[in-house]
């Protein structure tokens, strides 16, 4: 997408120095910075905290962290060191430990002389197919939106409501939840989003920074106002990510999703998950048992970031000291409460059946592991 005019990739290769360079997250949607990632501490750094983030921005990221793992070292020994390395750092996007399979698994196949090249090779491919797997969940949510735009009066946009940022910049490029809006809006049909505020860390500013970029219309509100919207007939349809999503279509995503997915219910509100394949756990069936938990620093929740008076970027404490913060930062939806799952092969419900229809190759590769 475009920042200020200039189309960027979350990530990208730089040539010259040889090197990754990633956007840093930590500051939007206040400053943009770019940062290089030279080692694999700064992998792993990037992603715990955060200045990388959604699965499959996660994934694509530690694809390039294992290309810097063969380079410096193509060993077997050295390359399962760094899969263990780069998996600890965020346990609930199955993003991460699908690039690093894909990864490592590929890599033990070919002589050591030949790994680094391959790497990199592979870590390009990973993130290219990343951008084509949203583009192509775009092209299939439009249609949905289509359809709903087509019961409205003219000129009456078709009204969304996003929780989290499954934008842009938490993957490739497009995003997962905002390509079906990035599509329906330049095809022309009126649309606004409801922007969840998504605390503790806010993401929801990212989305709307993106949106407001691309000039489609907006609102931030707050993460308990959707309800109330859905009451009194403003939200068409709900569409969000996913971390990880089980093989019988439970939704693991930002804490909060579940509560939209009860309201939807509630509200005859259609509730759809907008799903690239990777992010699909086969592994997994019930997700609110078998999906774990990242449980983050609890100054996410006691503390807030923001612009100051004096257009600094600053922390201000929310709570009375000595207060803990409890910090959950994923939920699992499952999949009774979900309409449906829309992927870059079309869209299905959220069942086993479902998901195997559109992946048989895909589910019937994991029976057979």
């Amino acid at each position: 997408m475009k920042v200020n005019g200039t189309h960027y990739r979350s990530l990208w290769w730089d040539e010259d120095q040889s090197a990754l360079q990633i956007i840093d997250q930590r500051w939007l949607p206040h400053d943009f910075r770019i940062q290089q990632v030279d080692t694999l501490r700064d992998f792993a750094d990037a992603i715990v905290e955060m200045r990388v983030r959604g699965a499959p921005l996660i994934g694509a990221t530690a694809a390039y962290g294992m290309a810097l793992a063969a380079r410096i070292d193509p060993s077997d020994a050295h390359l399962d060191e760094a899969f263990e390395y780069l998996d600890k750092t965020r346990p609930t996007a199955i993003n991460l430990r699908w690039a690093l399979n894909r990864c490592r698994t590929r890599l033990k196949t070919l002589p050591e002389d030949e790994r680094a090249a391959t790497a990199l090779k592979l870590a390009h491919e990973i993130s290219d197919e990343d951008v084509e797997i949203n583009r192509r969940i775009g092209l299939n949510g439009l249609e949905i939106i289509r359809k709903i735009a087509a019961t409205k009066q003219d000129g009456e946009p078709v009204r969304l409501l996003t929780h989290c940022n499954a934008g842009w910049i938490a993957t490739v490029d497009w995003g997962t939840a905002t390509s079906p809006m990035y599509h329906a809006h330049d095809a022309g049909i009126p649309i606004h989003v409801w922007v969840d505020e998504t605390r503790p860390r806010n993401q929801g500013a990212l989305t709307s920074w993106e949106l407001g970029s691309h000039g489609i219309p907006h609102t931030y509100i707050t993460d308990n106002a959707g309800g109330h919207l859905m009451q009194h007939g403003l939200v068409d349809m709900v569409i969000v990510g996913t971390d990880r999503t089980t093989r019988r279509g439970d939704v693991c995503n930002k804490i909060g999703t579940y509560l939209k997915a009860l309201a939807a219910r509630a509200n005859d509100v259609p509730f759809y998950v907008a799903l690239p394949s990777p992010t699909i756990d086969w592994t997994v069936d019930n997700g609110v048992v078998e999906i774990p938990i990242e449980e983050r620093n609890e100054r996410e929740v006691t503390h807030i970031q923001g612009l100051t008076a004096e257009d600094t970027i600053g922390q201000v404490q929310v709570t009375p000291p000595g207060t803990p913060g409890g910090n959950p930062a994923f939920d699992v939806t499952p999949n009774h409460l979900v309409t449906g799952l829309i992927t870059e092969r079309g869209v299905c419900e959220a069942s086993a059946e479902g998901l195997a229809g559109l992946f048989p190759d895909l589910a019937n590769l994991e029976k057979s592991a």
